[in-house]
């Protein structure tokens, strides 16, 4: 049965606490923020958390004032629901990604009833510009940041969990604060992750790489033209870490290497990606396990093409024409499941 599948367009200018005002307006009342509050921890130890903020995005503990301020909550219940700080393990969760010296693009797979059903640009006096797919209100699955670096997370495994930062706040940390590859890299290899996550990376000169992240250990794997990431680590020392079954991991790997091989364009390579059938799309939604949406950027153009799963609307649009002040004139796109 075909469901509909929609997504709001958000768009947010000001100080981050005025960003996270905004935002709280927009998710109030709605079941995603009950859901985040049904799934998340009582309380947590919320002075270690903004220790940790202060060091790395000290700006996102504004926004969180924000969102406290909107949703009439305190802000001790918004770090719990929103931090992405000491969250409760995921069990499942599925991102493919192409990376090029030209361009960037990837699929979402998980679950509808923990997606935020978002798009939002954001540009924090605080932070730097950036247009991404919103989780947990305040972290992202994928994104851009004004500066041409984009990024997204993959879910390995939750070999050797702890206290530690979300991997989708560690995407929100990299894209607010960071310029380059380089500035991700330093930034991945310093904060406490909780679980086991690839982080795919590119930006504007062309650089890209595979961050594989434990919370013990990162190693990095590069690539001089174009690289695949998807859900298991590929370095030596930490492939003890990938789950027991990786076998669709490895045969979503292998597809996406023959697409590089091809050298097939950034339009091939979206379309590819989005088109139901294609073999990176899936519609496992009851698994844990079909597709939400796919984002891709161009680095010569700054070009960001997205569209939800099904794609009935693209959102095809110049960041650096909405970084410049000129809004999107659309509230939201639609999709269908």
């Amino acid at each position: 049965m075909i469901e509909p599948f929609k997504v709001e367009v958000s768009q947010h200018r000001g100080s981050s606490y005025e960003v996270g005002m905004h935002s709280g307006q927009r998710v109030k009342g709605k079941q995603i923020v009950n859901v985040y509050e049904s799934i998340t921890r009582e309380q947590i130890d919320v002075d270690e958390m903004e220790a940790l903020f202060k060091t790395f995005a000290p700006h996102l503990l504004d926004e969180m004032e924000g969102l406290a301020e909107a949703l009439t909550w305190s802000f001790a219940k918004v770090a719990t629901c929103f931090s992405g700080y000491d969250i409760p393990k995921v069990e499942a969760m599925g991102c493919s990604t192409m990376m090029s010296d030209s361009y960037y693009v990837r699929n979402y797979d998980f679950s509808p009833e923990l997606y935020d059903h978002r798009f939002a640009l954001s540009d924090p006096k605080e932070g730097f510009a950036t247009a991404g797919y919103p989780l947990q209100l305040l972290g992202r699955h994928d994104g851009v940041n004004e500066h041409g670096l984009v990024a997204g997370f993959h879910f390995v495994s939750n070999a050797d969990y702890q206290t530690g930062i979300s991997a989708w706040t560690a995407i929100r940390m990299v894209l607010d604060t960071c310029t380059s590859t380089e500035d991700a890299v330093r930034l991945l290899k310093t904060i406490p992750h909780a679980a086991c996550y690839n982080f795919s990376i590119a930006d504007a000169s062309g650089k890209q790489v595979a961050v594989e992240a434990t919370p013990t250990t990162v190693n990095v794997r590069h690539s001089t033209n174009a690289l695949a990431c998807v859900n298991h680590f590929q370095t030596e020392p930490l492939q003890t870490a990938n789950r027991t079954n990786i076998e669709g991991s490895k045969k979503r790997n292998e597809y996406i290497q023959q697409l590089i091989e091809k050298k097939v364009s950034f339009a091939d390579a979206f379309r590819l990606f989005s088109l139901k059938g294609s073999p990176l799309f899936y519609t496992d939604y009851e698994q844990l396990f079909g597709t939400l949406h796919t984002f891709a950027y161009e680095f010569t153009t700054s070009r960001v093409v997205t569209c939800p799963a099904g794609r009935i609307d693209v959102l095809d649009f110049i960041f650096t024409d909405w970084v410049n002040g000129e809004d999107l004139r659309l509230d939201h796109v639609l999709g269908e499941r």
